[in-house]
């Protein structure tokens, strides 16, 4: 099935160096917005909706050629107040016109409020690795403000292509040091 994506760097499951919490929030199936509601209030603040063209990385894992245009949507999610995930959504430009042309008028609204309700989109398996740099999803970090300080930098991540009607629209979404904090995590999972 070609709904699958692999990339060097990036995990089957949850790297092993990471605690059994963290592992937990990056294998969780379905929206992760209600998960994250479940902590608490959360909020989207939209980091910037851009065209550009596709990392090599991306572009193997939605199965496009590396030259191709994709429309990009970056978002911080805080809970109460507290800026938590970093994510990122990729969907080839023209796609973004048609297939996922929801994506473009989302604004505050989280991507699971269209993806969740379609019996059409179907979801490739997770991927995960702790973001670095190059990584497209480490830039969004820096891009919004969040990145942590060295000694705390490590960034579980976790990925999944979502396809509906053969095009793809990769979803990317990083943990921030914050998120780990035993009052946003421990009481609810």
């Amino acid at each position: 099935m070609k709904h699958e994506p692999h990339s060097p760097g990036w995990l089957k499951r949850p790297p092993p160096k990471l605690d059994p919490v963290q592992k937990y929030w990056l294998s969780r199936p379905g929206p992760l917005t209600e998960g994250l509601r479940k902590q608490g209030e959360v909020r989207i603040r939209v980091i910037g909706e851009f065209a550009e063209v596709v990392s090599a990385d991306e572009a193997r894992t939605i199965s496009v050629a590396a030259n191709t245009v994709v429309w990009v949507r970056e978002i911080c999610m805080s809970i109460n107040g507290t800026p938590a995930v970093i994510a990122r959504s990729i969907t080839p430009l023209d796609a973004a016109r048609s297939v996922w042309q929801a994506v473009r008028r989302l604004r505050t609204r989280p991507l699971a409020d269209i993806l969740y309700h379609d019996p059409a989109i179907v979801r490739s398996v997770f991927e995960s690795c702790i973001a670095k740099s190059p990584m497209p999803i480490f830039k969004a970090v820096v891009r919004s403000g969040q990145l942590p300080s060295p000694s705390s930098s490590r960034l579980p991540t976790r990925r999944s292509v979502f396809w509906k009607n053969d095009q793809p629209l990769q979803v990317t979404e990083c943990f921030l040091p914050a998120f780990w904090s035993p009052l946003l995590v421990y009481p609810k999972v």
